[in-house]
């Protein structure tokens, strides 16, 4: 966060010796007319905003496909996107945390912020039990996880698992919430972000019922991933996730390692799911003594430089991860 801080402090400067001495050029002029100017965070997100903005408004991604919200760090370039954007739309739930900093020194006063998140139901992260909650606000502050309630295995993340694109189900109500945002701040194009949106959820609508079919005979069986993603997704298709470590970039601990192998060898999995920006060797050491495969299961919050510009990406994935899965659970 220091790198941050320190970073925002170059970028003011900057941004001061822009304001009085840069003269606009037309370029300048002609992409503000390109139409309303929203950034999103990462790369779920601006495959929905894509979706629903269509040719109505100019999407930006705060973060290269390339990185996680996990590991991003902020660039002079996205404190000026900031700066003179209209709508930043993100994921919410705490996943973005550096994101309340950054705004807030892009000093953009009249920037709407979308939550995605806003009215889905939640999960409580690991080690906090699995309650559904209508309103994440609301059960924010009824249903509190006692600090260090972590169930032997939580490391991490914030009350409440944010990975809740990967259930296609509360994408749709993501997508919504998106429209409804860009809507009202920009209702010249309503009927277009309605159109599009309709759309896509369309689509959403028949991936889970396509999902549905396909894990139907798998109900109940155990999957393993590398890190906790997969709770909102396994919860649609009542099926079991179990994870080595609660976040990408940590190091299991021997305690993760011998419950994750108890578990494997009592469910009879074969295969472990890990991500494709991963290649944890402990986790591929772990398959190779238990006799099981390794197979990918894209959690999306990373991708090719083009997979934010790919309409079907997040269908395409969705489709591929259940193939995938099923190699993992066996019969």
């Amino acid at each position: 966060m220091a790198s941050l801080f320190s970073r925002l402090s170059a970028v003011s400067i900057l941004l001061s010796i822009v304001a009085c001495g840069t003269p606009t050029t037309t370029e300048d002029v002609a992409s503000k007319d390109e139409g309303l100017k929203v950034v999103t965070t990462f790369l779920p997100i601006t495959l929905f905003t894509e979706a629903v903005a269509g040719e109505c408004a100019e999407v930006t991604s705060l973060i290269p496909p390339s990185l996680g919200p996990h590991d991003f760090q902020a660039s002079p370039s996205d404190l000026a996107a900031l700066s003179q954007a209209s709508v930043l739309v993100q994921n919410g739930l705490g996943i973005e945390e550096f994101l309340e900093d950054l705004v807030s020194s892009a000093g953009n006063q009249n920037l709407v912020v979308i939550d995605s998140s806003q009215g889905v139901a939640t999960i409580k992260a690991a080690g906090g039990g699995h309650e559904d909650h209508e309103d994440h606000a609301e059960a924010h502050d009824d249903q509190t996880v006692a600090a260090g309630d972590s169930g032997g295995h939580s490391h991490g993340h914030g009350e409440f698992d944010p990975h809740i694109w990967l259930d296609p189900l509360r994408a749709v109500q993501q997508v919504e919430n998106i429209r409804d945002g860009l809507v009202a701040a920009d209702p010249a194009c309503a009927d277009g972000y309605k159109k599009n949106a309709e759309s896509f959820t369309a689509k959403l609508e028949d991936l889970n019922t396509e999902l549905t079919v396909l894990l139907k005979p798998y109900k109940g069986k155990t999957f393993v991933a590398f890190h906790d993603f997969a709770t909102y997704f396994a919860n649609r298709y009542s099926l079991k996730a179990e994870f080595l470590v609660d976040l990408p970039e940590m190091n299991p601990s021997p305690a993760d390692l011998q419950r994750v192998s108890a578990q494997v060898k009592s469910s009879g999995l074969k295969a472990l799911l890990t991500e494709p920006q991963e290649g944890n060797r402990s986790f591929n050491a772990l398959a190779k003594d238990l006799g099981v495969n390794i197979v990918e299961f894209n959690p999306l919050e990373t991708g090719s430089e083009d997979s934010s510009k790919l309409p079907d990406t997040y269908l395409d994935v969705m489709r591929s991860n259940v193939n995938n899965l099923v190699k993992a659970i066996g019969n």
